[in-house]
């Protein structure tokens, strides 16, 4: 059974950091497509960042201050972000394609899932 399983979120101030992970378990995420995602309160799930096979992408909205990991033989994913603002309060998703992707999963290639994390960033 494949389960994606993140942690590291919380209520954090704004200009602090966090590092979120995302373990799994059942699942390899080597040769596959993956990656982070957000969504805030009532606005639609966007990409944060992804691994696929042509290298690292980010949101347009991720670029400056996040930076995405991995730890292959931990089977673990990472995502560092710094310099926190308000409206980086969303739930952050872990997900990943079964697929060797050229790109980052859409929600419909995406076909592991984990449950998210809340991150809070207060002013």
């Amino acid at each position: 059974q494949v389960q994606l399983v993140e942690s590291g979120g919380g209520p954090v101030q704004a200009g602090g950091s966090l590092k979120l992970s995302c373990a799994a378990s059942g699942f390899v995420f080597s040769g596959r497509a993956r990656g982070w995602y957000r969504q805030a309160p009532g606005k639609e799930r966007e990409l944060v960042s992804c691994i696929s096979s042509t290298g690292t992408t980010y949101g347009e909205s991720a670029k400056a201050r996040f930076a995405i990991s991995e730890d292959i033989a931990e089977k673990t994913l990472y995502l560092q972000i710094y310099s926190l603002k308000t409206e980086d309060t969303a739930v952050y998703y872990c997900a990943a394609s079964k697929a060797r992707l050229s790109s980052c999963p859409t929600d419909h290639e995406a076909n592991y899932w984990g449950q998210g994390t809340q991150v809070t960033v207060s002013s």
